[in-house]
């Protein structure tokens, strides 16, 4: 896997660069079954805060870590173990998923059935152009952390979100 890292009110000093490869390349054990992608590491420092943020696509899927500690190192090692837990979920989706396609029930057990996640609902609305700020407005009216809408401007479907800072985020399509 390779390991792009940059650093935004920070530099990167080669220490702090392989520190992080070190850290990450703990990851590259699992890089043989599911097919890393070069991964994205942005460092941030603001005030006494030292943030990281990880990004690693994984077969398909990308596994995302932040983290913030009064220490850039210790940030480091947490958005590792948090990165760690996302593999072996993923990893424990496709045991599931393949043994389920194999009939082969979850547990090795003939005639014990497991719980799976299941679609409770289904929604369907009219979706109205509009700008981000309406479609803000109208998802903190209905008390929602996202909600999605067509963008008046790009005309196509986004999704504005809200997150953990309290501020908002974006998805946007990709051509």
């Amino acid at each position: 896997m390779n390991i792009h890292v940059r650093g935004r009110n920070i530099q990167v000093t080669p220490a702090l660069k392989d520190y992080v490869d070190k850290r990450l390349s703990k990851l590259d054990k699992y890089a043989d079954n599911y097919g890393f992608g070069d991964a994205q590491v942005i460092m941030k420092v603001e005030k006494d805060s030292h943030t990281i943020e990880v990004t690693v696509p994984i077969g398909g899927m990308i596994l995302r870590g932040e983290e913030t500690t009064g220490d850039m190192y210790s940030s480091v090692d947490l958005v590792v173990e948090k990165l760690e837990k996302q593999v072996n979920r993923y990893k424990g989706k496709l045991t599931r998923r393949n043994k389920l396609q194999n009939d082969v029930p979850v547990d090795g057990m003939p005639g014990d059935e497991q719980e799976h996640p299941k679609i409770l609902r289904n929604k369907r609305f009219n979706i109205k152009p509009m700008p981000v700020e309406e479609a803000i407005l109208q998802m903190n009216l209905l008390g929602h952390t996202f909600f999605v809408f067509s963008n008046a401007e790009t005309e196509q479907v986004n999704v504005i979100y809200k997150r953990k800072d309290g501020n908002y985020g974006l998805i946007e399509p990709e051509a």
